[in-house]
């Protein structure tokens, strides 16, 4: 197998041989059209008469203002990375920088501009723009990001939550999954948006309760520039503790017709996009990705990702754009994703090296998602702005596990007792309304709500088994216990009020409230959030940020069915399996944030935050217990409580962050985030606790070349690194006893998180090259992920030794060791 896969890498390399030389001599002087839209950063509408240039161009000819609707087209645009400039009397210049153009695709450039407090003299074409101009300072604890991004970095995989964990606050200490933790927060008290709709987790292979997952069902091939957020975020954000990803969804272009086929080793993709109606506009945009891996598998070929089964997906997206010159743009969306794998153990002869599932069983998977969304936008006057969604979404999860016997040969009985069963469907009919309005140059409000009305039905049962139990049929004579069953339908409905108050162009406000009721219980909160800007010199921004936040449990968790029910202090069976924990409360916080931005110059760029969060009201035992729901969703496995619980936990988080990023400029660029930490919860034992996510500390070191290569100097090769170094991940000393009773890793309640393993670190390295043809663009990458295939230990594992029971029945899971991927992307 081995040597067929580096036959397939050596056809790779040999192709991109062909292509370097074969475009350093046959190079020709290309052009592509750059195209898009520049919107009024308040309300989001056109703004007609900006003038927009292509900054160094010596002829001047590369130059247009947008029209009556804030639509622009540069034609004869040379490829390669360039730079624009926007600018428009009354209203701040607006550089574009690093953007690239290929001849493959129409390059689509959407810009938001800000209108300034003080009078500008009218602005030329023929001004000098040689000039050092400062981009606009970024909100705090947000961070845009744009497509690019996702593939610049190494280990990104065009994923962009794993994007995301380069940014100062994320840690990334987890190879087997994408999950976004910020700030030491729960990965699933992140919130993931796109189109004004609250979405289910956008992951293949995902657990319910959480937020990320194996391989992301989101492709970078739609996606607009889009917002991530690290805390304290604006008001109309809510249900959500730790940071928020606001996905944008890109039109289709809706002059021609363009497709763009890849083929690498985490998929095979296709997309198309096009005009749908050259006369009004009306435009389409498709993809669709399937797994790679089951399509090597089919010819034989193994490769190994943390697991020796086959783990088969596939994803796709379409949106369609419909503007209308009377009744505003029309849209329809969505996305979606079907996974599933069977993790098959008891075919092997020797204890199992498996990074994602159980290693005492046979286990199952598989997992459903999609999402629709129906927009209608319309400018009601200038100055006003109304947005209209309505969205379907639905998620289900299925899962199997047969419990593998083994004899002391470590040979698998043939009877392999059936432990879990569980189905988890979860859908949510959305409907999402607000209007942005600019009152004047200094005062925007925009105020909405959601409504979601969500649909539940869930089953789950399972048979808990102790290393003692040897007989198979004694355990298939075994009853079920039901720890879910249950169907039931209610609302969360979320409206809010945002205000931006501008004093003048050096200080600026934000403030407003985002109120929820959850029906299922009648629990609601109102959440005030406030920012304060200050620009004290032109390249310098302090700010300060504050928010409350709150963010419901779990679904399944409302209905979970305990083992025993404690009621002052006495504890009982709960022989009727009731879901004794409906009346949950939301889990709520605090989050300040103080943040310092420095603009050294265009290029260069020094950001440093510090924060502090309180959480209160987490659901805890209603014994003294050091069990907690802070510390869930970032695992394979659900957490099913043994007693009720209620909201009498407690948290903080605390930390300083730095970041230093040098734009891509004079063939480089690199970024330099850093995150010193601490993250504490207390149970209702009264003991204080490290949480699950309290590495400590987190660093990312990620720098970049590239030159232009070529007779015209029109292709491009590209070579950036990446070295990830944070604490490693906590862990407790495990009961013995306790863990052999139920054959899973039971940890000691008086020490939990008490121990850390060693820092983890990797070293990445991203070769690309690309190539500039009349009418399409070629590209090979290669990423070599852990290229000094570091042992990072992830967890430990429960997999007892059949031929010596009494011995330590617990083992380190370790991380992806050398991991190669490759793709080979065609646009034309």
């Amino acid at each position: 197998m081995e040597n067929k896969f580096s036959q397939i890498n050596k056809k790779i390399i040999l192709l991109g041989l062909f292509f370097f030389c074969f475009s350093i001599y046959h190079s020709q002087n290309y052009v592509q059209t750059v195209k898009g839209k520049v919107n009024d950063k308040a309300t989001s509408i056109g703004l007609p008469g900006v003038i927009v240039k292509l900054k160094g161009d010596t002829s001047k000819q590369i130059v247009t203002t947008t029209d009556e609707k804030g639509f622009y087209k540069l034609i004869n645009v040379p490829v390669g990375r360039k730079s624009f400039i926007f600018s428009l009397i009354s209203y701040q210049t607006v550089p574009a920088t690093d953007i690239i153009v290929s001849s493959g695709k129409i390059t689509s450039l959407d810009i938001e501009m800000e209108e300034s407090l003080i009078t500008m003299e009218e602005v030329v074409v023929t001004a000098e723009d040689s000039k050092d101009i400062v981009t606009d300072m970024q909100s705090v604890n947000m961070k845009s990001f744009n497509i690019e991004e996702t593939e610049r970095y190494p280990g990104s995989r065009q994923d962009p939550a794993r994007m995301a964990q380069n940014f100062a606050g994320v840690q990334g200490t987890n190879d087997s999954r994408n999950d976004i933790v910020v700030r030491g927060n729960s990965p699933a008290g992140l919130l993931w948006r796109m189109e004004e709709v609250d979405i289910p987790n956008p992951s293949h292979f995902a657990i319910t309760g959480s937020a990320g997952g194996p391989a992301s069902i989101i492709n970078n091939k739609y996606l607009a520039n889009s917002e991530f957020y690290t805390g304290a975020f604006p008001a109309n954000y809510g249900n959500a503790l730790g940071g928020v990803f606001d996905l944008k969804m890109r039109n289709g272009n809706n002059e021609k017709h363009e497709r763009t086929v890849q083929l690498g080793i985490l998929g095979t993709e296709l997309a198309l996009e096009g005009p749908l109606s050259k006369k009004s506009g009306a435009s389409y945009l498709l993809t669709y990705r399937y797994s790679t891996l089951a399509l090597f598998s089919a010819v034989g070929i193994k490769i190994n990702f943390g697991t020796s089964a086959i783990p088969q997906y596939q994803d796709g997206a379409f949106r369609f754009n419909f503007p209308t010159k009377r009744f505003g743009v029309f849209s329809l969306s969505g996305i979606g994703g079907l996974s599933n794998i069977a993790i098959v153990l008891s075919n092997q002869n020797t204890r199992p090296k498996e990074l994602y599932g159980d290693l005492t069983r046979d286990q199952y998977f598989g997992t459903d998602m999609g999402v629709a969304m129906f927009n209608h936008v319309c400018s009601l006057n200038s100055r006003t702005l109304m947005k209209t969604t309505l969205g379907y979404s639905s998620q289900y999860i299925a899962s199997n596990h047969y419990l593998i016997l083994r004899d002391k040969n470590y040979i698998a009985n043939p009877i392999l007792p059936h432990v879990l069963n569980y189905t988890q469907y979860e859908s949510k009919a959305t409907a999402s309304w607000f209007i942005k309005n600019k009152i004047n140059s200094k005062n925007s409000f925009k105020v909405g709500f959601f409504a979601n009305e969500f649909h539940v039905n869930y089953f789950d049962q399972v048979k808990v088994n102790s290393l003692y139990d040897t007989i198979p049929n004694a355990i298939n004579q075994k009853p079920w216990k039901n720890r879910l069953n249950t169907t039931a339908d209610f609302i969360l409905f979320q409206p809010y009020i945002n205000f931006v108050h501008k004093f003048n162009d050096k200080w600026s406000t934000n403030f407003g409230v985002f109120f929820q009721y959850l029906t299922l219980n009648n629990r609601y909160t109102i959440e005030p959030r406030a920012s304060l800007r200050y620009q004290f010199k032109n390249n310098q921004t302090l700010s300060l940020a504050y928010g409350m936040h709150s963010q419901m449990q779990p679904i399944y968790a409302y209905f979970a069915a305990t083992d025993s029910v404690v009621n002052n202090g006495v504890v009982t069976y709960n022989q009727n399996r009731d879901a004794v924990n409906k009346n949950m409360d939301f889990t709520k916080s605090q989050h300040v944030v103080l943040g310092y931005d420095l603009q050294v110059n265009r290029n260069f760029r020094i950001k440093a935050e510090t924060y502090y969060q309180y959480l209160w009201n987490i659901p805890v035992y209603a014994i003294p217990s050091g069990i907690s729901l802070i510390n869930r969703g970032a695992t394979f496995t659900r957490f099913f409580p043994v007693y009720n619980m209620q909201n009498t936990g407690t948290g903080y988080n605390y930390g300083l962050e730095l970041t230093l990023e040098k734009l891509f400029s004079k063939h480089y660029f690199f970024m330099y985030s850093a995150s010193l930490y601490d993250s504490k919860y207390t149970g209702s034992n009264g003991v204080t606790y490290n949480t699950d996510f309290n590495g400590n500390y987190m660093m990312n070191l990620l720098a970049g070349l590239e030159y232009v290569i070529g007779k015209k100097k029109k292709n491009s090769i590209n070579l950036s690194t990446k070295f990830t170094y944070g604490g490693g991940k906590r862990y407790s000393p495990a009961n013995i006893a306790a863990s052999n009773a139920i054959m899973d890793v039971v940890p000691d309640e008086s020490k939990i998180n008490s121990l850390q393993f060693a820092a983890y670190n990797r070293l990445d390295l991203r070769i690309a090259y690309k190539i500039n043809a009349k009418h399409s663009a070629y590209e090979i990458a290669f990423d070599l992920i852990n290229l000094l295939g570091t042992k990072n230990i992830l967890a430990l594992s429960y997999s007892p030794d059949p031929a010596n029971i009494n011995a330590n029945p617990l083992v380190n899971n370790y991380q992806l060791g050398f991991l190669p991927l490759f793709y080979v992307k065609v646009d034309f």
